[in-house]
């Protein structure tokens, strides 16, 4: 009856499915070291840390016996991103950081939950995670019956496709636990084949290296130079795996008003961002996921954009007149793109009348 309440409460919440599994992760620990010998994690160095904690929830949280694993649907009712990545004068972000944090919105559903759980069955063993901890929280999720690990490593629901945040309660209650779901991939390749930057190397191996969300989010340092072209108008992530899967099509909006678009991202130009101040970057992703890249990633993603754009001479203006006052690693990115910007032009003039 308890594990009952729970969903219903958690749905209440907001939540669109919840789910309980125990904290038997064996399968996801193999699979997650094979990824790690191939240095498929790149800089992620967290992807390394805390050792078996990631993979055994009760070294992490001592206690923990069931993992109660939840989703809450994202897409944004907003313009067509298929029409903004034709747009090459436009920005691109990934729709999950669009509106506020995930974060915080989650965990502070998750906290809430536990209060009721409080309510119900007095003090207990609990600790919330929202992409925040060595968790493995697709393969618990998985497990708890919210979906299947598709092979862009994304999990999936038949009825929602995979536009949902996870998070998760680690918790000492012996609840009962619940089914997983069958994969249903079948021989769909569409993921993989769609992959700007041919990231999924094989079927549930993304090589993060090679990731447009990793570039663009994760990676510190330069861009490598074989990918920037690749990147097209994507200045924070990449959707293309999602936008292309079959089973995104059962997928609705989200009514969560915090996930609504904030200060114009959905619709933004490039040079608009770019022309951004430190304070107005700080200011416009204030209580969002962009934030954590900082201001200097986020010039060197849109620099490298605004590479691959059309020739414009107020695109060369704006590069030019921010290489003199930018930081080593962001001006190198300027003279990839005014070189880009530069040479369209001069092809421009070769083909034209």
């Amino acid at each position: 009856m308890l594990a009952q309440g729970i969903k219903r409460w958690g749905k209440a919440l907001g939540f669109q499915q919840v789910g309980i599994t125990d904290t038997e992760l064996t399968q996801a620990e193999q699979h997650l070291a094979a990824w790690l010998d191939k240095g498929f994690d790149g800089e992620m160095a967290f992807m390394r840390a805390h050792g078996s904690k990631r993979t055994s929830p009760a070294e992490l949280v001592p206690g923990t016996q069931r993992v109660i694993a939840v989703r809450m649907d994202y897409l944004p009712d907003e313009a067509d991103a298929a029409a903004i990545l034709d747009d090459p004068a436009r920005a691109f972000i990934s729709r999950y950081a669009l509106g506020r944090d995930y974060h915080k919105v989650l965990r502070r559903r998750l906290q809430q939950l536990a209060d009721r759980i409080t309510d119900e069955v007095g003090q207990f063993g609990y600790r919330a995670f929202v992409d925040s901890a060595p968790v493995m929280e697709k393969a618990l999720a998985e497990k708890a019956g919210l979906g299947w690990i598709g092979k862009h490593s994304n999990l999936l629901n038949r009825t929602a496709g995979s536009w949902f945040f996870l998070g998760e309660l680690y918790t000492d209650l012996p609840l009962p636990v619940d089914a997983a779901v069958d994969e249903h991939c079948g021989s769909c390749s569409a993921c993989i084949d769609c992959c700007p930057t041919a990231a999924i190397v094989a079927p549930y191996q993304v090589d993060a290296r090679r990731c447009i969300s990793y570039l663009t989010i994760e990676l510190k340092g330069a861009i490598p130079e074989a990918y920037r072209s690749l990147l097209g108008n994507r200045i924070y992530g990449c959707d293309d795996c999602q936008q292309v899967c079959p089973w995104n099509r059962f997928a609705t909006p989200t009514a969560e008003t915090d996930f609504a678009p904030r200060n114009g991202l959905d619709t933004a130009t490039l040079l608009a961002l770019f022309g951004w101040s430190e304070h107005e970057f700080l200011t416009h992703t204030e209580g969002s996921a962009i934030r954590r890249i900082g201001y200097a990633r986020w010039l060197r993603n849109i620099a490298v954009a605004l590479g691959n754009a059309d020739h414009d001479p107020l695109i060369l203006s704006a590069l030019s007149d921010r290489a003199g006052r930018a930081e080593p690693m962001v001006r190198e990115h300027i003279e990839w793109a005014i070189r880009r910007q530069s040479d369209a032009a001069v092809a421009g003039k070769i083909s034209g009348p």
